[in-house]
């Protein structure tokens, strides 16, 4: 279909200019003839491309964004208005998102600092962990398709190569051969799975990469011989390419970029954790590695990825329910040995059942403990103390492999300073001690737990004594 004229109207819509001529879409700022139907933000057309020379994916991923755009909800898609059918002319009208799309920062004459690529990253995580709680996997995530906000908020655009768990996958019924775009598509795709959230992880890793070093991670490969080197190859260190980038940040990159999706950040949550608690972030040699990996490694990768069966993922919603973040609240006063004891019982029973789970152990301390003018009662040396004593509390837990990460925070409100940490860290999980605000206190109906079990985002475990204490250590017989 030949370009729109400005002032050119289309099924109630008045085109005002082309802002985006793709290979697979043209795309328009539009408003409507008529005022009282304007929904109160700016609007853009999207028609696909339906020349001669075009191919007949343009026609199935304007099928697939347009079922999808219908059903996703939030702040990270651009709200869907209208769209025309293909016996006539399909188009799709959404929601015209004003900001920068992550090539800007890309076209800067410097890399981003290490505090910009973690806001950055931290909000594709985010945008990304909503559309996997969606069932939904994007799938062709790039600088050109993540535009920011004003306000932070990354926005995910041109779902036409994603992939709804509940509905047919017709590109993947259609086309049947690698789908995506070369520098960023995951190895997975390259043969031809689809609908694993671990893949938008792996395109959030090389987005992050270059935004890092100014380079791509594997090139810009056009065969399919190009594209499955990445199957059994990693990139060159991005401190190699930038020294100063710390090593945390490097460990996050690379655990993106692992060939092997079972080895990268099991959900986007986990992912969103660590890039918005640094500290917490466990370094291993991925992240303080300078070299490239040796032939012998990829070569054994090569070996293994010739001969490996990759199964299709299962729901999105569901690998993110399979890898929880827990969270424990633990008391740090007015607390009994058994709670204490009980607590670490919970949390054992709740990380066996769900390996790749992460922990996260949490306390939170009341102003006053910090307000102290003394040297030894400092803010950071009070803090440090209860950090080695949160350590302390965790050390006979079997965790199952589980990261896990501890934090003290300050707040003079036990219970929405809970919520509050577990909303922002995406919690499926909380395990907390009945008597968290004092044994006494549960004679009160407003207690720490009530509230938390009242406002939490996520499942509440409330932790009980049912065997004294004192009983514990005792044989079995005796018991």
């Amino acid at each position: 279909m030949k370009l729109l004229e400005p002032g050119a109207e289309l099924d109630g819509f008045v085109i005002e200019d082309c802002i985006h001529a793709g290979g697979m879409a043209h795309i328009y700022r539009v408003h409507y003839a008529s005022g009282p139907r304007d929904p109160g933000f700016p609007l853009a057309m999207k028609i696909p491309r339906m020349t001669a020379g075009d191919g007949a994916e343009n026609i199935v991923s304007f099928e697939v964004e347009h079922r999808i755009m219908q059903v996703l909800t939030g702040l990270h898609i651009p709200r869907f208005v209208a769209a025309g059918d293909l016996d006539n002319v399909p188009y799709l009208v959404m929601e015209y998102v004003e900001g920068h799309t992550l090539q800007h920062w890309l076209d800067q004459p410097e890399r981003p600092d290490t505090a910009t690529l973690a806001q950055l990253g931290a909000a594709m995580a985010r945008a990304a962990h909503s559309l996997h709680r969606q069932n939904v996997c994007h799938l062709d995530l790039k600088p050109a398709n993540v535009l920011m906000r004003e306000n932070g908020v990354a926005v995910f655009l041109d779902f036409g190569l994603s992939c709804h768990a509940h509905y047919p996958d017709l590109l993947a019924e259609e086309l049947r051969k690698a789908i995506g775009s070369p520098a960023w598509i995951a190895p997975e795709q390259v043969v031809g799975v689809r609908g694993d959230p671990r893949s938008d992880i792996f395109a959030i890793g090389v987005i992050l990469y270059e935004l890092a070093t100014g380079e791509l991670p594997f090139g810009a490969p056009q065969t399919p011989g190009g594209m499955r080197q990445r199957l059994w190859m990693d990139p060159k260190p991005p401190r190699a390419l930038r020294p100063d980038l710390p090593e945390w940040m490097q460990e996050i990159i690379l655990r993106c970029l692992e060939p092997e999706a079972a080895r990268r950040y099991p959900s986007a949550a986990h992912l969103l954790f660590d890039l918005t608690h640094p500290d917490q972030v466990q370094v291993t040699a991925r992240g303080q590695k300078t070299k490239g990996t040796g032939f012998g490694t990829h070569f054994k990768r090569w070996i293994k990825a010739a001969g490996m069966q990759y199964q299709p993922s299962p729901l999105p919603s569901r690998q993110i329910d399979e890898v929880p973040i827990v969270m424990v609240a633990v008391p740090y006063k007015d607390v009994t040995d058994a709670t204490l004891y009980s607590l670490r019982q919970a949390v054992e029973r709740s990380l066996g059942v769900r390996p790749g789970a992460r922990l996260a152990c949490v306390t939170v301390i009341s102003p006053s403990a910090t307000s102290s003018s003394d040297s030894e009662k400092s803010e950071t040396s009070v803090h440090r103390r209860y950090l080695t004593m949160l350590r302390q509390w965790a050390q006979p837990i079997d965790l199952h492999g589980s990261q896990t990460s501890f934090h003290v925070i300050e707040s003079s409100d036990v219970a929405q300073a809970i919520v509050r940490y577990a909303e922002g860290n995406n919690v499926s999980v909380i395990v907390m001690g009945a008597a968290t605000h004092g044994v006494q206190m549960q004679r009160f109906l407003a207690t720490v737990p009530v509230k938390v079990a009242m406002d939490a985002p996520c499942t509440v475990i409330l932790v009980k004594q049912t065997l004294p204490f004192d009983q514990l250590a005792l044989p079995p017989e005796t018991v």
